[in-house]
């Protein structure tokens, strides 16, 4: 790399000697989240990952894709860049993990206004915690400088994940039957979606998000990048204990999109909304934009990021199984006959 080099590329707006810097500064959080699938290092055409199938009868590739959306606004504003990597990995390993895959590995695309080479590296390494707390690694990525495209102070985030599943041991909501237990699995706040409702209702600027706000005993900006809660962990936990039917990773849509998806045909998932606490983040954000109760329960997870069926005499395990993997989990339902859709009470 020492001699690539291109003034006139520079002059242009982008430095490729930028690119290899961040690079350097990346890679010792990228190794530290190496499984022993990984083959090779950084810097090759492609990621290289030798994937398990010992004891799997017929193994399931599963793949998700997603990005951070516009609460990458409150990181511009807040200059605070080393938790949106973490929001990236989760939208896409909680996707997969509701059919019951282990992700494998992840890649990152980041383009950006202009290349400041430790901005990237904070961003990276918020990516490889994401990856840690998921057990999957970071085998790739690509940093693109688009001056003219971003602005200068700007960037956009998204990313994929591979994971794998044993067909027989799959989940797809097929086995629910009346009677069964929904379980809530507490968010950490707004997570990663419904951040252009946010910034409308609350009045985004950087005056604003540096508004300490004593019922959070933070700042708002300090509030609102959170990062979204990975549910990996727990989930394989839950699943080691007893027998999961179905979940749904509550994210754009809320409850009244993502809760359907996770039924079978002739199944409605009933909700009772007092059973799991609402994080003050949401109550701010209804009262300040005097948004009906139905529409933040079709926006927000609502203090949920993840429901979880189960049968009623397995319910108890699996609440303490999710706890032990330190998460917080409630009985917020149950499974009924009826249209394939969800009731909240």
């Amino acid at each position: 790399m020492s001699e690539s080099r291109s003034e006139s590329y520079k002059a242009a707006g982008v430095d490729v000697t930028a690119g290899y810097e961040a690079v350097k500064l990346m890679k010792p959080a990228v190794e530290s989240t190496f499984t022993k699938g990984v083959i090779g290092s950084l810097g090759g055409f492609g990621g290289l990952f030798r994937p398990e199938f010992a004891g799997m009868a017929d193994p399931i590739l599963v793949s998700g894709t997603d990005g951070v959306g516009t609460k990458l606004k409150i990181a511009f504003l807040m200059d605070k860049h080393d938790t949106v990597g973490i929001d990236c990995v989760a939208m896409c390993v909680n996707d997969i993990a509701c059919c019951g895959a282990q992700p494998m590995f992840f890649l990152d695309y980041i383009a950006v206004g202009k290349n400041h080479p430790a901005k990237i590296a904070a961003m990276v390494t918020g990516i490889a915690e994401g990856c840690r707390q998921a057990g999957c690694a970071l085998i790739g990525g690509e940093t693109a400088e688009m001056p003219g495209f971003y602005p200068e102070n700007e960037y956009d985030m998204a990313g994929f994940t591979v994971g794998i599943v044993d067909k027989t041991k799959m989940i797809d909501g097929t086995r629910l039957a009346a009677g069964d237990v929904l379980l809530g699995v507490a968010s950490s706040g707004v997570h990663s979606n419904g951040y252009s409702l946010v910034r409308k209702t609350l009045g985004i600027t950087e005056k604003a998000v540096h508004r300490y706000i004593d019922e959070f005993g933070k700042t708002l900006g300090e509030e609102l990048l959170t990062p979204t809660k990975i549910y990996v962990k727990a989930i394989n936990a839950a699943i080691a204990a007893a027998d999961v039917k179905a979940m749904s990773h509550i994210t754009g849509g809320g409850f009244y999109e993502n809760v359907p998806r996770m039924l079978g045909d002739g199944m409605c998932a009933e909700i009772e909304k007092a059973a799991m606490p609402v994080p003050a983040i949401f109550d701010l954000i209804a009262k300040t934009g005097k948004i009906p109760e139905r529409d933040m329960y079709n926006t927000f997870n609502m203090g949920a990021g993840l429901v979880m069926a189960v049968a009623k005499d397995d319910a108890d395990k699996a609440i303490a199984a999710i706890e032990g993997a330190g998460e917080k989990a409630y009985v917020i339902g149950q499974c009924v006959a009826g249209d394939k859709g969800v009731v909240l009470k």
